[in-house]
């Protein structure tokens, strides 16, 4: 029986692992040896702090008209460069560098969200990166909040509202593209299909319905019309061009909505609109499926579905779809932890093939690569690395072009049944996944192109210094620690002797490697040490254990 009862125990370090990679971009062993000695409950508290930005706004090198475009986004009116594109992906970069610097779950939530109200931060029609920082601050305003509320406020959001061209619904010429996935992908989701047009959970009637509601809905990208809760500029309501007809639903929802009487009272109506919405139990279990699928593991079978996401539904609709209550429950219960069955194969650690932002962000932090400093050194870091190798390169050709997914529903690995996250290993992605960790050692883009990536890895310093290893002396120690540390399920001895004596020994006897770091420690002499480490690295960073998390 999948169990949603807490886990009371200290968490040791193979749960704190697997709880830290899942709810946070930052992975080291620092902070697997702290989780370990806490319970659950404890190490979610930690997790659910509120950390301070460590970069607080993205800057651009670029030179316009003799002129470094800067600190952009502030520009108040907003100015239009003529590459939204490249800017729209350095704020990107900004968002990545704040998580695998934030060791706490604001940041995998946000990613979550972003799975969620899908928008594509290069979106040709749109090409307004400032709208684009401004759409990842509300995201991460509401990461620990209310998704109801954000479900509202997203509806207002200049991205979206260009993306899925509701800034052109109009009571003269109606646009359906926003209602239509507001219900079908953001919300309550479809039903079983049981006449033509109607989804159980809503109609299509219902849909020309709501973007009625959602008409004069219009983009503001200068900055002067703010949300007076979160203070991010937002679009704004136009009633010349608002739809004033009562709103007719369906038996779905069996309510109607009395028209706005002028531009502050579209907010009520809206209001009115989001609250018929989320008040179905439908709207609750849909959220809890995507949270079961992101956090723990695509398969949903019938005793999940009973155990774990009715009852995951009722309280996260109880609590008003606040967010952490809910969130905060999955991920300290038995099942989370594989702890509530024996079936060896049905796991949920190791249970998902990591995204490739996952896999990125977990190499650097745990290996601890020397990434440029945005603050101090923003071209190098967002030109030459972010752009250059980690999202121009890594990211897409790993089929991760990081908020700008194939499609409106998002990255198939959140939504395309059955595979959902295998999506990520395919044929044209391996090389990418597979050379990652080779290109951070050598601080060479050799996925593709072999130039200076700007970041590295500086592999014998960091199993010298930086703890991640007890003893790099010991031959078995230094691989078995590795593998534990990489690998998404504990390996076993057979498998840590094989990349042992394959990649570390190369046949060799275990005292040939003490011998060689010894003369390392004494003389500084790296000629056999580093090929064999990176030998080692590489082949545990290609395996298929570290493909999983």
């Amino acid at each position: 029986m999948a169990s949603l009862a807490t886990h009371t125990a200290v968490l040791g370090k193979k749960n704190a692992r697997h709880l830290l990679r899942r709810a946070s971009f930052v992975y080291t062993k620092s902070l697997v040896e702290q989780y370990a000695l806490l319970t659950p409950t404890q190490a979610l508290d930690l997790l659910f702090q509120e950390k301070p930005l460590v970069v607080n706004l993205p800057y651009d090198t670029t030179l316009y008209n003799g002129v470094e475009a800067g600190f952009w986004t502030e520009t108040n009116p907003v100015i239009s460069y003529n590459n939204e594109n490249a800017k729209s992906r350095i704020v990107a970069g900004w968002w990545w560098y704040n998580a695998i610097n934030s060791p706490n779950l604001k940041y995998k939530l946000c990613h979550f969200l972003s799975t969620r109200f899908t928008v594509n931060k290069e979106d040709p029609v749109s090409k307004r990166s400032t709208s684009f920082f401004h759409h990842l601050r509300l995201l991460l305003y509401y990461s620990f909040g209310n998704y109801k509320t954000l479900a509202k406020k997203i509806s207002l959001d200049n991205s979206m509202l260009y993306y899925l061209n509701n800034n052109t619904n109009t009571k003269t010429a109606p646009n359906q593209n926003y209602a239509r996935e507001f219900l079908e992908l953001f919300t309550i989701g479809k039903g079983v299909q049981v006449g033509i047009g109607d989804y159980t959970n809503y109609t299509e009637n219902d849909i020309v319905e709501a973007a009625k509601v959602l008409t004069g809905f219009r983009q503001k990208i200068d900055t002067y019309v703010n949300d007076p809760e979160t203070n991010i500029p937002r679009g704004y309501y136009d009633f010349t061009r608002h739809d004033t007809t009562t709103k007719k639903f369906s038996g779905a929802f069996n309510t109607s909505i009395s028209p706005a009487t002028n531009a502050a009272d579209m907010d009520r109506e809206l209001n009115d609109f989001v609250e018929m919405v989320f008040s179905k139990q439908a709207t609750a279990l849909n959220i809890c499926r995507k949270l079961y699928i992101y956090f723990v593991k695509g398969t949903i079978t019938s005793e999940v579905e009973t155990d774990i996401i009715i009852p995951l539904a009722t309280e996260l609709k109880t609590n008003n779809y606040e967010l952490v209550p809910t969130v905060r429950r999955l991920l300290q219960s038995l099942h989370f932890y594989d702890l509530d069955d024996s079936d060896s194969n049905d796991e949920t650690i190791g249970g998902i093939i990591k995204s490739p932002i996952q896999q990125v962000s977990e190499i650097c932090t745990y290996l601890g690569a020397t990434i440029p400093n945005p603050n101090t050194n923003p071209n190098d870091y967002y030109i030459r690395f972010w752009n250059g190798f980690v999202h121009n390169t890594y990211l897409t050709l790993s089929d991760m072009l990081i908020f700008s997914p194939e499609n409106v529903a998002g990255h198939f690995a959140y939504y395309k049944a059955p595979d959902f996250d295998k999506n990520w290993i395919s044929a044209a992605t391996l090389i990418a996944r597979y050379r990652l960790g080779e290109s951070m050692m050598e601080g060479k883009n050799l996925i593709n192109a072999n130039n200076n990536i700007y970041a590295k890895i500086d592999i014998i310093p960091v199993i010298k210094n930086s703890g991640i290893v007890t003893d790099p002396s010991d031959a078995f120690t230094l691989t078995s620690e590795l593998c534990k540390a990489l690998f998404g399920q504990e390996p076993d001895t057979d498998r840590i002797n094989y990349f042992m004596n394959s990649f570390l020994l190369q046949e060799l006897a275990t005292f040939y490697w003490k011998a060689a770091w010894t003369d390392y420690i004494n003389t500084g002499n790296i000629k056999v040490i580093e090929p064999r480490l990176k030998a080692l690295l590489t082949a545990i960073l290609r395996a298929p254990e570290s493909q999983i998390f």
